[in-house]
C-alpha cells in the first residue's frame, strides 16, 4: 500500500537539513532491506529458543507503531528513521514463513507454503489499488494509517487464531550454541548453501526491473495516451495475480513429484518468458509475457521456501528462515541498481534479457546443486 508512493511523499515531506530529495527517496527505500539484512538472523535464533508465535506477534505489533508514525513524520528525515526502525523490528515475512514451517508437517509443507505466498501475492495485488484510492482520498499520510491498522488485525489473528505448542528449548548441543554457531549449522546441511543462492539470484531477478518497468511501459504507449500508471500498475498486478494462482498448484505439485523438480521447471519458464518480452512492441504483449513470469515466480517461490523446510530438521525453522529473509533483502537493496545499470548498458530491452540470464542461473543451480529428496516424504502424500 505504501512502496509505489514512497518517492512523492517524500517530496511532500521535504526535508530540514536540506538534504537532496533524490537521496532522500534512496534513502527510504534502501533503509528498510539494509537494517532487515542485519536483523532477521537475529530474531530467527531468537524464534527458535522463545517460539515463533512470539516473533511474528513482535513483526506485527511493531510493524503496526512504526507504520502508524510513518504516517505522522513530519520531514524526510523522521521518515528515513521509521524505515531503518521498520526493517530492524518488522518482518513478518520470514516469521510467518518459519512458524508455517514449524507447525506444519514436512511432507504438506509445500501446499502450506504455497497458501501463504498466495496471501503475499494477493496483497501485492491489491496493495497499491487500495493505497491509490487512500492517498487520493485523503493524502498521502492515510495509507501508512490504514497500512498500521492492517498490521494491527494481523496481530490479533496470530494471537487468537494460531496455536504454537512451543516446546521448551532442548538441551541439545546445537540449541545452546551461540547465533553464529546457529547461522553455520544451518548453512552447513546439503542443498542449503544452493537454495540460498537460488533465493538471492531470483530476488535480483524478480527486482532488478523495478525502476525500468513503468519507464518502459510508458515508451511503448502512444504519446497521447491517459493515465499512464494504469498501464503500469496493470503490469505489476498481472504478474502478481498470476503468481498468486501458479503457487498455489505448483506448491502442492511440488508435495508430490519434488520440489526441486518444480524449482528446476519454473525458472525455465521464467528464462523464456522474459526473453520474448525484449522485442514487444505493445503494452498488452509486455502485459501478457508478465503474466507468464508470474507463474514461474510462483512457483520458484513457493518451491524455494517450502525446500528450506524440507532440507533442515525441526527446530530451527527461526535461524533457517531468517537466514533467508536476510539474503532476500540484500537481493531487494541489490536489485534496483544491478537493474538501472543493466538498463544503462545494455538499455532496458537488455535488462529483460539479463533478467531472464539468471532466471535460467537459477535453474542450473537447482538442477546441478540439490540432489533429490528421499521419495518417502513424497510417497505419504500421493497416497493419502
Amino acid at each position: 500500500m505504501i512502496v509505489p508512493f514512497l518517492p512523492l511523499y517524500v517530496r511532500e515531506l521535504g526535508s530540514v537539513s536540506g538534504l537532496n530529495l533524490e537521496l532522500a527517496a534512496g534513502l527510504v527505500v534502501s533503509a528498510t532491506g539494509f537494517t532487515m539484512m542485519f536483523a532477521a538472523p537475529i530474531w530467527g535464533v531468537l524464534a527458535d529458543r522463545y517460539g515463533r508465535k512470539l516473533m511474528l506477534l513482535r513483526a506485527t505489533y511493531g510493524g503496526t507503531l512504526i507504520l502508524g508514525s510513518m504516517g505522522l513524520a513530519q520531514n524526510v528525515e523522521q521518515l528515513i528513521l521509521l524505515r531503518a526502525l521498520q526493517g530492524g523490528i518488522t518482518g513478518t515475512v520470514a516469521a510467518s514463513n518459519a512458524l508455517v514451517a514449524a507447525i506444519v508437517p514436512r511432507e504438506r509443507s509445500g501446499f502450506a507454503m504455497s497458501l501463504l505466498q498466495m496471501g503475499f501475492w494477493g496483497g501485492i495485488t491489491l496493495g497499491p489499488l487500495l493505497g491509490g484510492l487512500l492517498a487520493d482520498a485523503f493524502g498521502y499520510h492515510a495509507p501508512y494509517i490504514a497500512t498500521a491498522a492492517l498490521l494491527g488485525m494481523s496481530g490479533l489473528f496470530v494471537q487468537f487464531g494460531v496455536d504454537e505448542q512451543h516446546a521448551p528449548m532442548p538441551t541439545t548441543p546445537q540449541a545452546r550454541q551461540g547465533f553464529i554457531a546457529s547461522w553455520k549449522h544451518v548453512i552447513h546441511y546439503e542443498g542449503v548453501p544452493a537454495l540460498y543462492t537460488i533465493r538471492f539470484l531470483a530476488g535480483v531477478a524478480r527486482n532488478m526491473l523495478l525502476p525500468i518497468a513503468p519507464l518502459f511501459v510508458v515508451a511503448l504507449l502512444p504519446a497521447s495516451t491517459q493515465g499512464e500508471s494504469i498501464y503500469a500498475g496493470m503490469v505489476s498486478a498481472v504478474a502478481s495475480f498470476s503468481a498468486t494462482i501458479s503457487g498455489v498448484y505448483l506448491g502442492r505439485l511440488g508435495d508430490r513429484i519434488g520440489h526441486r523438480t518444480i524449482l528446476v521447471g519454473a525458472a525455465l519458464l521464467g528464462g523464456l518468458g522474459y526473453i520474448p518480452q525484449m522485442f514487444v512492441q505493445d503494452v498488452w504483449q509486455l502485459i501478457a509475457l508478465q503474466a507468464t513470469s508470474g507463474v514461474a515466480i510462483g512457483g520458484v517461490i513457493a518451491a524455494l521456501s517450502a525446500s528450506l523446510a524440507q532440507y533442515t530438521q525441526p527446530g530451527e525453522e527461526g535461524a533457517v528462515y531468517g537466514l533467508d529473509q536476510a539474503i532476500l533483502s540484500a537481493a531487494f537493496a541489490l536489485a534496483p541498481m544491478i537493474g538501472a545499470l543493466a538498463a544503462m548498458t545494455i538499455g532496458a530491452r537488455g535488462s529483460f534479457g539479463f533478467a531472464a540470464l539468471l532466471f535460467f542461473c537459477v535453474s542450473w543451480v537447482a538442477y546441478t546443486r540439490l540432489k533429490p529428496l528421499p521419495q518417502v516424504a513424497t510417497v505419504a502424500v500421493a497416497g493419502d
